[in-house]
C-alpha cells in the first residue's frame, strides 16, 4: 500500500504562482510513475502531468510551458510547480501514483485532493 498526502492549494489571483507537493509513504519501491490530475467541478478528472522513475515528463496541453513537474531524488515527494494560473486552472488537484502490487498487477493510488481556485 502506498499513502500520498498532498499539500499546497489555496486561493490565488488570475496570473499567481502555486506549489504544489505530494508525500509518499508506505511501498514506494512499487511505484514507478507519479502525477497530478485535476477535477473541476461537474467535469471528469484529467491528466496535468506526470513524471516516471528516470524523469519522463509529460504534460497536459493547456498547461504546457505553464505548469512544471518535479520529484526530489529519494522519489517519495512530488511536486508540481503553477505559474500564470487562469480561473480555468480552478479544480481540486489530486496526486497520483502508479506501479505494481505485490503480484506484479498495475494499480493506482489516490491522495485525498486539495483545491486550488484562481480568481479573475
Amino acid at each position: 500500500q502506498v499513502q500520498l498526502v498532498e499539500s499546497g492549494g489555496g486561493l490565488v489571483q488570475s496570473g499567481g504562482s502555486l506549489r504544489l507537493s505530494c508525500a509518499a509513504s508506505g511501498a514506494v519501491f512499487s511505484i514507478n510513475t507519479m502525477g497530478w490530475y485535476r477535477q473541476a467541478p461537474g467535469k471528469q478528472r484529467i491528466l496535468v502531468a506526470t513524471i516516471t522513475n528516470s524523469n519522463s515528463e509529460n504534460y497536459a496541453d493547456s498547461v504546457k510551458g505553464r505548469f512544471t513537474i518535479s520529484r526530489d531524488g529519494a522519489r517519495d515527494t512530488v511536486y508540481l510547480q503553477m505559474n500564470r494560473l487562469t480561473p480555468e486552472d480552478t479544480a481540486v488537484y489530486y496526486c497520483n501514483a502508479h506501479g505494481t502490487d505485490w503480484i506484479n498487477l498495475p494499480v493506482d493510488y489516490w491522495g485525498q485532493g486539495t483545491q486550488v481556485t484562481v480568481s479573475s
